[in-house]
């Protein structure tokens, strides 16, 4: 499954749940993650998509690392599986 596949998943679901689901751009910062997911409880969660034999980019690695020093919660999800286990752990039915 392509990642574009996997991401529009991602998003389908987070909105069924009620939730948001937002492409995080951040002109001249390469690397960041490429949703922002918000719960409907306001909790919010940044997500990397891959596919399931995706790598990340070294770049992607230092902005998720800078995130996670400062407190953030982001995730590398690979795969529909991953992506189906992060939205029943963060919102659960």
């Amino acid at each position: 499954m392509k990642e574009s596949a996997i991401e529009a998943k991602l998003v389908r679901m987070v909105r069924d749940r009620g939730g948001l689901c937002y492409k995080f751009v951040s002109p001249g910062n390469p690397g960041v993650p490429d949703r922002i997911v918000i719960t409907p409880d306001g909790k919010t969660i940044y997500a990397e998509l891959k596919t399931e034999a995706g790598r990340l980019a070294a770049i992607q690695k230092w902005q998720i690392s800078e995130m996670q020093k400062r407190g953030m919660d982001v995730r590398v999800l690979k795969g529909l599986p991953d992506v189906k286990a992060f939205v029943e752990e963060v919102m659960p039915q």
